[in-house]
Formats: structure tokens, C-alpha cells, sequence
């Protein structure tokens, strides 16, 4: 009798000499090391599986993997090529589309583990990030993971080196909190909090960064990288108290400086603004405005805050607003007081926002408050209306306000937003 050669046929011959094992049933922990001409069936239906490929495996080696209970796609099956090569690529390989079966011969160093069965070319998918923290949304390829607040983000897979593969790079937003506007006198605006972000190429998408944003994105690996988002600087206590510094967001590497304070009011020991992210502004009596991007980063994260209108003294004057990470706080002039500085606006949460304003300076008397930078930052007082906090989770600095029966208003706070490809 003759046998006609077939691709069906090819494949009985080759299942002849393979030593298959009984059903392997996943876990989640307990991990399959794969020994050269067997088979394995995979029950994924309670938990995902890895499989670790030989280590010094030779040429022709064979293994066959079959989805047992039609469930990779539930709960994938990892390959793990143990220092070796899965077509050409160093990385993990995935096994995610239900009821095939994956034979892998091995070639040699260049190559490593050939896929030779027809149905399992598209089997072995790319590789991509993959993390939780936060609140996540999505914007067609891409990831979004907004803090609010204290967290952690936590990265169990990354890209790989294969062209179809994902990159292992984020881009992020960093906005620190913002500093509290001065309470008394005529008192300075709180500076913004210090604004850093990435738009980095492989990584962006179709959205607009602010102008502040860095080229390079982070490279990141499968660990764990805890989350600050800092606090809003509170206002300044009645009756004539500077304001308190924003405090610090950190993801990563990149530490953003919490906003510097509005100065008081106190014609007697004014004290000048504080320095931060951006600087907070002078008020009466005071000399100096607050420095901005301190400690320096590049592109840096904020302005210095403005000076005071008159600093010798009334009839009238405005006190210098809070820097923004834009530009500098307002000077203030013997009529008007200063606004904050602006601040600038990003779509990397998938909508645009605007970021760390500077707090107005105030007015005194009745005169016309002063707006805070951009929206976000606190409106400045005068001698009956009260100064505008921050908006939270912008960073943005709170207002300044007059005399002792008004309050400065507090920073906002600041938020963390971290953005990649998945898919």
C-alpha cells in the first residue's frame, strides 16, 4: 500500500515520537519545565500557566503545547525561553488564542525556537506593558493610570525587543502641590506646584503635551514604583501668617517640588515669598517674591513669583501673585494687584487640562482682586473678599488676601498620570 504524503500526515508521524504528559491543570504559581520531545496539555481554566524551555536545549529539540480545556485566551500560557530565543526575540512569549496547538522546534542561537505548525504563527502575540494602580482608563492603544492620591503602580510585564512588540517606556505628568497664599496685609500669592511631563515618540499617541514637556519618556521594568501625589500648602493663619509650602509628587525618578508659599502681610516683619516648584509673591513689606524651578530641573518646572506693587507702604497697592509653571507671578502696582502666573495645559489624561497656575496676589482695601494663573490658581483677595484656593489636583497655588479678617486661600493638590501603550 502506498501512503500519500501530507501535511495531516506529516503531522500523525511526528505525534508517533512525542511522549505526551498527562494534563498539566494551572495553579497560578506552580511553573511547567518542558523537557525535549514531549508534549504537553495545558488546563487554563482556573488560573494563567509558564512553561520554562530547556536551557541548553539542541538542535531539533522538539515540544508541543496544546490548549487542553480552550481557554488561553481566559488565562494565558507565558513561554519562558530560559536565556534563549523564541523566534529571533529573547522575551516571553504569550500563548493567548484558544484551541490550538504550539509545537516549537528548537535551530540554533540566532533563532532559538522556531513555531512550526502553521495555526500557531499568530499565536505567540507581542508583548506590551502590563500594570495596575490607580483609576485606569483607556484612549485607543494606550493606558492611562491617573493618582490622585498616594499609590503604587505596579508593572508585571513590559515590551520587548521583537518589532512587534510594545516599547517598555511611559510618559508621565508630575504636578506637585501647591503653595498657600499669605493671610494680613496685603499678602503674596502661593506659587504653583513644580509641573514635569514626557511626550516621548514611541509612547504618545495622538495627543497634545504642554510645551514643557521632555522628549524622553521612563523606561520602567516589572517591579513595583510607589506614588506621591503631594498636598496643597495651607493658607496662612489669621492674622498675619505666610502661607505653607505645597508638598512633593514622585513617580519614578522624577520628583516635581511642592509650590512656595504667598508671603503675609505684616508691615512689621513681612516675610518675602517662598521658593519652590514655582515661587510664591511678595506682599507688603516684603522684598523679595519667591524663586521658582528650585531645586533646578531641565525643562524646568516653574516660575518665580512677583513682587509687590509698593513696598513702602499704602495709600494703595497690589501684592505679587504666585509664579505659574507658564511664567512668573504678576507685579503688583500701586492700583492692581498681581495675578498668577499661568499655567499650561496637557491632554495626556485624554482631555485637555490645564496645570499648576499661580495663586493672585491681593489688593487692598476694596480694590479689584486679582485671578489666579490659568484657572487653576487662586484668586487673590482684598479687605472683604476672601482669597481662592487652589484647584485640586492641578497644583495650583492658593490666592492671597487683605487685612485680618480675611484668609489666604490654600494650594491645591497635585496629581500623578501615567500614560503607555498596551495593545
Amino acid at each position: 500500500m502506498t501512503t500519500k504524503i501530507t501535511e495531516q500526515n506529516i503531522s500523525n508521524i511526528a505525534n508517533f515520537a512525542v511522549d505526551w504528559q498527562s494534563v498539566v491543570t494551572a495553579d497560578g504559581s506552580t511553573n511547567t519545565t518542558a523537557v525535549a520531545g514531549k508534549g504537553y496539555f495545558i488546563d487554563t481554566t482556573s488560573a494563567a500557566h509558564t512553561i520554562v524551555l530547556p536551557a541548553s536545549p539542541s538542535f531539533g529539540d522538539t515540544i508541543i503545547i496544546n490548549d487542553y480545556a480552550s481557554t488561553f485566551n481566559t488565562n494565558n500560557v507565558t513561554i519562558n525561553p530560559n536565556g534563549n530565543k523564541i523566534e529571533a526575540d529573547t522575551s516571553n512569549g504569550i500563548l493567548s488564542t484558544n484551541d490550538q496547538t504550539h509545537t516549537l522546534v528548537y535551530t540554533d542561537s540566532t533563532q532559538g525556537w522556531k513555531i512550526v505548525n502553521q495555526d500557531t504563527l499568530s499565536a505567540i502575540q507581542p508583548q506590551f506593558i502590563t500594570a495596575t494602580g490607580g483609576t485606569v482608563t483607556e484612549s485607543g492603544d494606550f493606558k492611562i493610570h491617573t493618582f490622585t492620591g498616594d499609590g503604587c503602580f505596579v508593572v508585571s510585564s513590559v515590551g520587548g525587543c521583537n518589532p512587534i512588540d510594545g516599547p517598555s517606556t511611559v510618559d508621565y505628568l508630575v504636578v506637585a502641590g501647591g503653595g498657600g497664599g499669605g493671610s494680613g496685609d496685603v499678602s503674596g500669592g502661593g506659587g504653583a506646584g513644580g509641573f514635569r511631563e514626557s511626550h516621548s515618540t514611541p509612547v504618545s499617541g495622538c495627543y497634545s503635551a504642554s510645551p514643557l514637556a521632555n522628549p524622553t519618556g521612563l523606561t520602567i521594568s516589572v517591579t513595583t514604583y510607589p506614588v506621591t501625589v503631594g498636598a496643597g500648602g495651607a493658607q496662612g493663619a489669621y492674622p498675619n501668617g505666610s502661607g505653607s509650602k505645597g508638598s512633593n509628587s514622585v513617580f519614578s525618578t522624577i520628583t516635581s517640588t511642592g509650590g512656595g508659599f504667598g508671603s503675609n502681610g505684616n508691615d512689621a516683619s513681612g516675610a518675602d515669598g517662598g521658593t519652590g516648584g514655582s515661587g510664591g509673591g511678595a506682599g507688603y513689606a516684603s522684598s523679595n517674591p519667591g524663586g521658582g524651578n528650585v531645586p533646578p530641573v531641565s525643562p524646568p518646572q516653574g516660575n518665580p513669583g512677583g513682587y509687590n506693587g509698593n513696598p513702602s507702604g499704602p495709600p494703595a497697592f497690589g501684592a505679587g501673585g504666585g509664579g505659574g509653571a507658564g511664567g512668573g507671578g504678576g507685579t503688583g502696582s500701586p492700583s492692581v494687584a498681581g495675578a498668577g502666573g499661568v499655567g499650561v495645559t496637557s491632554s495626556i489624561s485624554g482631555s485637555p487640562l490645564a496645570y499648576s497656575g499661580g495663586g493672585g496676589g491681593a489688593r487692598n482695601d476694596t480694590g479689584t482682586v486679582s485671578t489666579g494663573g490659568s484657572g487653576v490658581g487662586g484668586s487673590g483677595g482684598n479687605a472683604v473678599t476672601g482669597a481662592g484656593c487652589g484647584t485640586a489636583n492641578r497644583g495650583g497655588g492658593g490666592g492671597g488676601t487683605d487685612e485680618q479678617t480675611q484668609t489666604g486661600g490654600a494650594g491645591g493638590k497635585g496629581i500623578v498620570i501615567i500614560r503607555y501603550k498596551f495593545q
